[in-house]
């Protein structure tokens, strides 16, 4: 399958696909950590949603989709997010500019949803509901797939089964206490939190792939 992993720079996913002999490609406007340029578009996934696109990978080669298969898609969630929710509404009052930035993250987030494709998970946190996004398809944990960690999160299914729990565990941490991003800092903090754990990123391949 030719598969389209948006707003992805770890390429967990992207490689995870790979592994099973997909022609899958990370996209984001974020150089890829993931040590694989030549499966990463460096770029804004919107050119590339409905397929008949030609991009290039950041080793320079030219590929030509002319409809994806699958779409996997991590939009950022910062202003939708209901954790934000306190920012949103700050003594009692609607943070016009905050509002704003959810609306046109919520419109980025119903592209991918409306893509011209017939398998799509978007993953997020549970968004406000202000913006009006459609109901999560499947509400998933972390400690499911064996990562002891407690944050629920939620993906918007299309044309897709129920992602399956790999290894169901007990969790010993909420998110924010995990040790791997409680002693995390600096620049790079959100963008570290940000990443699929690779347990998830595998468990999509074997469900989806």
């Amino acid at each position: 399958m030719k598969i389209l992993v948006a707003c992805e720079e770890s390429q967990r996913v992207c490689k995870a696909f790979r592994a099973k002999g997909h022609e899958a490609y990370s996209c984001d406007i974020i150089m890829c950590s993931g040590n694989a340029p030549q499966w990463h578009i460096w770029s804004d996934v919107t050119p590339l949603l409905n397929g008949n696109c030609t991009f290039r990978t950041c080793d320079g080669q030219a590929h030509t989709v002319r409809r994806w298969d699958m779409i996997i898609a991590f939009p950022p969630c910062t202003y939708l997010s209901k954790a934000g929710s306190t920012n949103l509404y700050r003594g009692g009052k609607l943070n016009q500019e905050r509002y704003e930035l959810g609306q046109q993250a919520a419109s980025f987030f119903r592209a991918i949803y409306a893509a011209d494709c017939d398998r799509i998970c978007i993953e997020n946190p549970t968004p406000i509901k202000v913006f009006g996004l459609p109901e999560p398809t499947q509400i998933i944990e972390p400690y499911y797939f064996g990562v002891p960690v407690s944050k629920r999160t939620c993906l918007w299914l299309k044309g897709l089964q129920y992602l399956c729990p790999t290894n169901v565990i007990e969790p010993q941490y909420t998110f924010n206490t995990y040790p791997l991003f409680k002693n995390s800092n600096g620049k790079y903090k959100q963008r570290n939190r940000s990443k699929t754990f690779e347990e998830i990123a595998e468990a999509m391949a074997l469900s989806w792939g």
